[in-house]
Formats: C-alpha cells, structure tokens, sequence
C-alpha cells in the first residue's frame, strides 16, 4: 500500500512538474479567432479573387493580414499575460516564458517574410509554392517551441509540415494559390490548436 501510495505521489509530481513548464500566454479563444478569419478569408478569397494566379499580389497581401491580425491578437494576449504575471507578488518566470515563446517563433516568423519577398522579386515562377513553405516554417516553429506547449502540439506541428509539403505537390498548375491550400489548413490547424490549449491548460487553470 505504501507503494503504491508513493508511486502515485512521484506521478503526481512528474504530472505538476509538467503543467509548470507549460506555457500559458497561448489562449484558445484568439486561437480560434484565427482559424475563424482564415476560413473567412478562403471564403472571401474565392468571392471576390476568382482568378488569385493573376493578382498575385492581391493574394499574397491578403493572407499577410489574415497572418498580422491573428499574430496580433495572440501578442495582445501575451503581453496581458506578461503583465498579469510580472508584479512582485506572482510569479517572474512567467514573463520570461513570453519572452522565450517569441524567441522561439519570430526567426520562422522573419523567414517567413523574407521568403515571401525573395520569391515575389526574383522567382515570381516558384511563388506558387509559398502557402506549402509557410506551412512548414509555422509547423517548424511549432517544433521549436514543443518543450512549452501541451501534448499533442508535436503532432500539430507535424500535420502542419505535412499539410504544407502536400500543398507544395498539389498547388501547381490551376490548383495555384486556390483558397483551400490556405484556409482548410490554417483553418482547422488553429481550430485543433484552441482545443488542445482549452482542455490541457484552461481547463486546468479553471479546476
């Protein structure tokens, strides 16, 4: 009985050393903003960019904004976090631990314009491989910054770089920059991503 009693405290204390080192600023509900404004813009895209092959810029401009607003939501969530979480009386690794999620996601983030810029200047030809390549650096970032995000946010990742590398084989001829290599992927991604954030750490905070 005493054995049982003491593995059960050492699982215990695996399962709260865990959940610390989780990190909390990611919500779920601007998460799922921004899964909603990507299927918003898919939808927009196809109504009034029928022909995106041919404005390219158009389309390249619109999902930069879908990225900047829901970027902006998640930084205004973080910083409350940091706040909240930076007085004498709380705890000081909190602010840290926004500090180290950005660091952990803006090279990909900056990889990510430069790409698009590059590509836009000087390959316009490979361009149409830009939803697929954005894909794999946000699942890449997902993978940077597994050590403070809940299980199952590896296999998230995961599903991104596969998503993005499908998209890179299929997004070519009149599949090119079509509505559903953008808003189905980063769409359901973040829908899953506000679920795994509500049942492994809001729910928890809740209880």
């Amino acid at each position: 009985m005493e054995l049982r009693d003491a593995l059960s405290q050492i699982s215990q204390i695996r399962r709260q050393m865990a959940d610390a080192q989780v990190y909390r600023g990611y919500r779920a509900f601007p998460t799922a903003c921004s899964g909603g404004l990507a299927f918003a813009a898919a939808i927009a895209q196809a109504v009034w960019l029928p022909e995106p092959a041919a404005h390219v810029s158009t389309f390249i401009g619109l999902w930069i904004g879908v990225a900047a607003v829901s970027f902006a939501m998640a930084g205004v969530e973080m910083v409350w976090h940091c706040r909240r979480y930076s007085s004498p009386h709380s705890d000081p690794w909190r602010a840290q631990a926004t500090w180290l999620a950005l660091e952990q996601l803006i090279p990909f983030v900056v990889a990510g314009g430069l790409m698009t810029w590059v590509l836009y200047q000087y390959a316009p030809e490979a361009i149409a491989v830009l939803p697929g390549l954005w894909q794999v650096l946000f699942g890449l970032g997902l993978l940077a910054s597994r050590r403070i995000l809940p299980w199952p946010f590896p296999l998230l990742a995961v599903l991104y770089i596969a998503s993005g590398l499908f998209c890179v084989a299929w997004g070519r001829g009149s599949n090119a920059f079509s509505p559903l290599v953008m808003g189905v992927p980063f769409g359901v991604g973040q829908i899953l991503a506000a679920t795994i954030l509500y049942w492994k750490v809001e729910r928890h905070d809740a209880e």
